[in-house]
Parts: structure tokens; sequence; C-alpha cells
């Protein structure tokens, strides 16, 4: 290590997002000894995390736009409360090239990426170069960004492909296009979910790849050229490309894939002198050969799956790393794998309804306790879930020696979750624990749509 070490330890920072993440935040800062600032809007007043932070303040009306994105607002709110730094949790702003170079020019330090490689990184296509040229698998696609010659790009990757947004993540101006004459609706289509969403209309192609799991590898990279990559996370268990469990490690991945795996990730996030905690995505076929996907320049939802796995806090590792520390963390000890852990993602949905938003006031929270059992949560009795947001409102953590055992904590933690006054996907998550192919650990990102379609087949012949 020749880099010169310069450590600033941090006395205040400011969590620029709400609910749950910010109180995860609030937790490792309090941890370590470091004050924290909340930011909310008017519709969070009675939020958690508020009440949890040694200071809070009001940066707009609710809907996001006016306030948690609001990077005005929030560069502000830092300034007057003299904070050293500002951690943008996930969603939001976490991914704002422009938001990271505000903090930063306002003399605060932004715990994540540099704005410049969130700018690389952000944009897929750029992504994919650099994979690239760091010796990483992708899938075959384009060349960048498609334009007026996108007939004749499809048809040399080969159908089916995949027309993905540049910007953006969360399934979002994403389509499936299986054959020619679909082409160019499938495009006008993705484009115009891709400029209502991220404001910029661009898309690039890939090749479909069939029945693939969605493998992804948690990374920590410092300031001096060192970077770590842990086990993986099966994040196979979608609908419409959001994620609803997350399992690690993969009951799929063997030791030999898995190193490959995390060799990839180090590769990549060294070729694009990545500093911070992030994640790199994958596509696995069912041969198990391997593509980059995409990487997420933050702290993903499903990041306490990968803490109980290796058994370190990833939010003291980002602060860490902000605050100029080098990782002292070997390979070899970021491999090791503690435990099975999974996460349910509960929402404030109605499953038996296509999963409709249920914002309301809770009238009675008992959420699941004992062994092995962790619930990440802003959710109180009394609190009402406001209609601006997104509808997770807790994140239930299972832990256990081995799959078999985590299945049956899983059975019995979400048995005993207890919530009224909203509808929630506690009933859906009890299905997914019933279904075979889930219980055997033969699954794939169309898994859950399957079975939706079973049971939407069921119920019309009743």
């Amino acid at each position: 290590m020749s880099a010169k070490i310069t450590i600033t330890p941090f006395k205040k920072v400011l969590i620029a997002n709400r609910g749950e993440i910010a109180l995860r935040v609030i937790r490792t800062l309090r941890e370590m000894g470091i004050a924290s600032v909340a930011v909310y809007s008017e519709a969070d007043r009675n939020s958690l995390h508020v009440r949890m932070a040694d200071e809070a303040v009001c940066i707009g009306a609710a809907p996001s736009s006016m306030s948690y994105l609001n990077i005005d607002a929030i560069v502000t709110a830092g300034k007057i409360t003299g904070a050293d730094a500002v951690h943008p949790g996930y969603g939001f702003l976490s991914e704002n090239a422009d938001f990271a170079d505000a903090v930063t020019k306002a003399g605060m330090v932004f715990i994540g990426p540099t704005a410049q490689a969130i700018s690389m990184l952000g944009v897929k296509s750029t992504a994919r170069e650099i994979a690239v040229k760091g010796g990483v698998p992708i899938t075959p696609g384009s060349d960048g960004v498609v334009g007026k010659n996108f007939r004749e790009v499809a048809q040399k990757i080969g159908y089916p492909i995949m027309i993905k947004a540049s910007l953006g993540g969360g399934g979002k101006g994403m389509r499936a296009c299986f054959k020619e004459e679909d082409l160019e609706r499938m495009m006008k289509t993705a484009q115009g979910e891709a400029k209502a969403n991220f404001g910029d209309d661009r898309v690039y192609f890939e090749k479909l790849v069939l029945n693939p799991r969605h493998i992804e590898v948690q990374v920590a990279a410092d300031n001096y050229g060192n970077a770590v990559a842990f086990a993986e996370r099966d994040c196979s268990m979608q609908r419409r490309h959001q994620k609803l469990v997350e399992e690690s490690p993969s009951p799929f991945v063997t030791p030999q894939v898995r190193k490959k795996l995390q060799d990839a990730a180090v590769k990549l996030v060294k070729a694009a002198k990545y500093r911070g905690v992030g994640t790199v995505e994958f596509l696995m076929a069912p041969n198990k050969d391997f593509y980059f996907m995409e990487v997420n320049t933050r702290l993903q939802v499903e990041h306490p799956v990968t803490e109980e796995v290796c058994g370190r806090d990833l939010v003291k590792m980002q602060i860490q790393i902000a605050q100029g520390e080098p990782l002292t963390l070997s390979q070899e000890e970021a491999s090791v794998i503690r435990c099975h852990a999974v996460e349910h993602r509960i929402n404030a949905e109605d499953s038996d309804h296509n999963f409709t938003p249920c914002p309301g006031t809770i009238e009675e929270w008992i959420p699941s306790g004992g062994l092995g059992v962790r619930v990440d949560s802003h959710m109180y009795t009394g609190y009402t879930i406001p209609s601006y947001y997104d509808s997770l409102i807790a994140k239930l953590i299972l832990t256990a020696p081995d799959r078999e055992k985590l299945l049956e904590r899983s059975r019995r933690a979400l048995g005993e979750f207890k919530i009224r006054g909203v509808k929630t996907t506690i009933p859906f998550h009890q299905k997914i624990l019933n279904n075979a192919d889930f219980v055997s650990g033969n699954t794939d990102t169309g898994l859950i749509e399957r079975m939706l379609a079973a049971e939407a087949k069921d119920e019309s012949k009743k």
C-alpha cells in the first residue's frame, strides 16, 4: 500500500433518506459515536427515523420531488447543521452523480463512490464497456446505446433480446423482445418508460438469457486500491423485476463458481477505480455460466443478508472507507460463510389483488423475534404509512446453520409477525415457502410469475 493514508473521522453525518434505511444508518452512527441528522418531508414528521436522530430538519412537502429528491434542500440542511458527511441510503438520490458532486462542492463528504464513478457505472452501456476491459464476462449485446440501426443490431445479436434503459433500474425501461416484428413497438415502450422515469430515453440491447438466476456480489473497495468481494446473494425471486426474497449463499452456486463470481466482481470495481461499498449483479444461466448485468453504486435493500453471512456491518464499512480508512479485511476473511440467511421484503400491498399498495394506519404491530431473527423496520403501532413512497415496511431477515433449518425458521417467523390495519405481503411469502421449486432451490427469475399464473388459473376454475 504505497498511497498516503489520511483519515478524517466524522463528528456528524446527515442521512439523505427516510424510513427503514435512515434508521439503519442512525444505529450504526450511534455505535460509532457519530451524531446523526435526519431529513424528512411533511408526510414523515412522525416517522421513527426522525425521532431516533440527534437532529432533524424538514426539507419540504410530501412529494419526493419536493423533498427527498431536492438536492438544494438537502445540501442546505447539511450546511446549517454542520454535517461533515452525507449518507445517501438507497433509492432517491443514492446513485445521482449530481448529488454526490453537490455534496462534495459544499465541503461535505459523500459516503459512497465519486461522482465520476457513479456517472460511469450508472450508464449501463458504459458499465458494460468497463466490464469488457476488466475481463468480466458479459452477455452479447449492442456496443453502447442503439441508434437508427437498431434492427441490424438486434439481428446481429439474435433473438430473443432484452431492451434496457441506459440509465436507471428497478425494472423500468426494460422489455423482452422475442421476434423482429415486435421490435419497434417494444423499443418505443421501453424508451417512453425510460424517459418518464429517468429523463433519458436511450436504450441498449442484450441477448436474453432464458430461465436465468439473478446473482449478485457485494463488494467493498477503499481509496488505496484494495477491494474484496463477499459470498453471493441469490435474488431470483422477483415480480416484475422487483425482488421479494433474497438469500445467501445461493443453493445453486458451487464453491468453484463462487470464486469465479468474486474474482469477476473485484476485477470490475478495480477497473472502474471504485471506492466504497457496492454490488455487482450477474445473470446466471442454467449451466452456471454467468454474465455481468450492472453495478449498484450504493447500499442494497438486501444488504443485511450479506451482513449476517459475513458477520460485518456494511454501513460501518461504508463510513470507514469514506473517512479514509483502508480495508483491513482480506479476501479470505470476506469469503467466510458463517450461516445461511434469507430476507423477506414485507410490503404494505394486497398480494391477492395485483399487489396494490395499501397505505394506512398500523393498528397493531408485533414483529417476529427469537433466535436467528432480525427485523429492520421503521413501523410502530399507530404509525400511518404515507401514500407517497415505496411500500416496503419491513425486512424480515432470518439466519440458520443450513438452508433446511432456515426455511423452518422463516415459516415460524412469518407466522408470528402480526400486522393489523393494512394488507401486507406476508401471506404471499408464506405461499413461497410452500412452493416445491423454491424449497428445493430450483428457482429462476420467472418462478414468481409462474406461481401467480398458476394461482390465477386455479381461481378461474372455481
